[in-house]
């Protein structure tokens, strides 16, 4: 006998358990993301794709609380009729590789790098990330879920996955082009620990093992802690490595350190690996580094707001126009592809979701093809210098209120920053507030799209300029959050 069921308003889900989404994918409290509701997004994901029939792919991270989600998100597929295609703990970028190239959708759960307390679901068409468009209609589903269980056993995994998102890269890169390189490898809990060493030891590397944890630890590529940074280096002393690699927790943005440790930014990784592709168009979000126009090597450049669907839309919209080689990043390193990259007689498939892969492997072989060291190639760039942080337990709606202000008032942005960023000149609201400073500077209040937590970035002349700004507007910023 059948389950009976009720009607559930994903709309009333939103309100009652805050799980919505954000930047990429619904987010919310482990404690929020009940069976019940990861039942309903999954569903209301559904019912909101073309797909009526044939499998769903589905994969999650390493967080103690996504064998959970995926088995609710599993019970919805097999609830439609649908078959489950569970590829197992991989990286975000492998999933997305395999449903495309399977040509069916895919649910990835994973809260990528927000706190631990915290998770999420990614949701794919069969061609690619789900657009804005997508989310609002999932918003305004009703759904029906199940009184009885709403979860169902995970299947054995489908190996495919890992297969092939281990290919592309194989098959792309010269055969053995790093032999005689030896990288370290930050594992932690990133869901690259197994797939990037198979990746780089095929292509001949040396690859050490660090750090491994089976606590999930929460990467931040755009705000690498402070131990993280000490801990680099001195690996980089003990271990003379050529370069040392990392990924978020969901291998979809890159940490790369160079034989000294030090970790390079992420939008200057794109800016490298979009040379090394020999991208004619890219696409990048407006808190980027400037570099990427300055450097001249690229015959169009457009800037977006903040998330893979505004750089996606604006991927898509270059290759409208005609554009061929088309790439995509954001700074915090994640890498697009758009259209099919040739390269020395070799032939790279589109992947419009963020990935961590290929622009370490670019950044690699680029040292490797010009006979530099790694900490060489930042300085064939422009000089300019980036740095970004955040405050976390910062509540959005204070965020959005101070920024507000800021934007309304130079008078008040003023009052609060005058001092250690002098005069604004003209301000930029793509998405939070940029403000172009008199000394050609750059500083950039964002609410976190994905969690309570304040960004800030900044760009200068040089990175402990960029540094200290960073580091001073958001010191002055929590004094705000004291006063409220």
């Amino acid at each position: 006998m059948e389950n009976s069921t009720r009607s559930v308003s994903i709309q009333e889900i939103q309100d009652t358990s805050g799980v919505r989404f954000g930047t990429s994918g619904a987010r919310g409290l482990v404690a929020d993301m009940t069976s019940e509701v990861c039942y309903a997004y999954a569903s209301a994901f559904l019912g909101a794709i073309p797909q009526k029939s044939g499998g769903i792919a589905i994969a999650m991270d390493l967080r103690p609380s996504s064998p959970a989600i995926a088995a609710a998100c599993a019970a919805a597929i097999h609830d439609s009729g649908l078959a489950i295609d569970f590829c197992g703990a991989v990286p975000t970028p492998a999933l997305a590789f395999h449903a495309q190239e399977r040509c069916v959708p895919g649910i990835m759960v994973t809260g990528s790098h927000i706190p631990f307390d915290r998770n999420g679901i990614k949701f794919y068409r069969a061609d690619g990330e789900i657009t804005k468009a997508d989310e609002a209609k999932i918003s305004a589903a009703v759904v029906d879920v199940p009184l009885g269980a709403q979860t169902v056993a995970l299947p054995s995994i489908n190996r495919n996955a890992y297969d092939a998102y281990v290919a592309r890269y194989v098959d792309f890169f010269p055969p053995r082009c790093f032999a005689g390189m030896r990288l370290g490898f930050y594992e932690h809990s990133s869901l690259a620990r197994e797939v990037l060493k198979s990746i780089l030891s095929a292509l001949g590397a040396e690859v050490i093992s660090l750090g491994r944890t089976d606590e999930f630890v929460p990467i931040d590529t755009e705000a690498v802690s402070k131990a993280d940074i000490e801990q680099a280096r001195r690996w980089a002393a003990q271990h003379r490595f050529d370069a040392i690699v990392s990924t978020d927790g969901d291998a979809d943005r890159p940490l790369l350190g160079d034989e000294n440790g030090d970790w390079f930014r992420g939008d200057v990784v794109g800016i490298l690996s979009a040379q090394y592709l020999r991208a004619q168009g890219v696409v990048t979000t407006v808190s980027s580094n400037s570099a990427v126009e300055l450097c001249g090597k690229f015959e169009q450049v457009i800037r977006t707001r903040i998330g893979s669907p505004y750089v996606i839309e604006g991927i898509e919209k270059l290759i409208t126009a005609g554009v061929t080689q088309v790439v995509g990043f954001e700074p915090n390193g994640g890498f697009l592809v758009g259209s099919p990259i040739e390269r020395d007689g070799r032939t790279l498939a589109p992947l419009m979701t963020r990935d961590a892969v290929l622009p370490m492997l670019c950044v690699l072989h680029m040292a490797r093809e010009r006979g530099v060291k790694v900490s060489a190639l930042p300085g064939l760039l422009p000089t300019r210098f980036t740095a970004s942080d955040r405050i976390q337990s910062f509540p959005t709606a204070l965020s959005k209120k101070l920024i507000g202000e800021f934007a309304e008032s130079p008078e008040a942005f003023a009052a609060l920053f005058g001092s250690i960023c002098g005069s604004a000149k003209r301000q930029d609201q793509t998405d939070g507030l940029r403000i172009y400073l008199e000394s050609d500077e750059i500083v950039h209040f964002r609410p976190s799209g994905n969690a309570p937590e304040l960004r800030c970035y900044a760009e200068a002349g040089d990175q402990a300029r960029a540094e200290q700004l960073v580091a001073e507007c958001l010191q002055r910023l929590k004094g705000q959050l004291k006063v409220e």
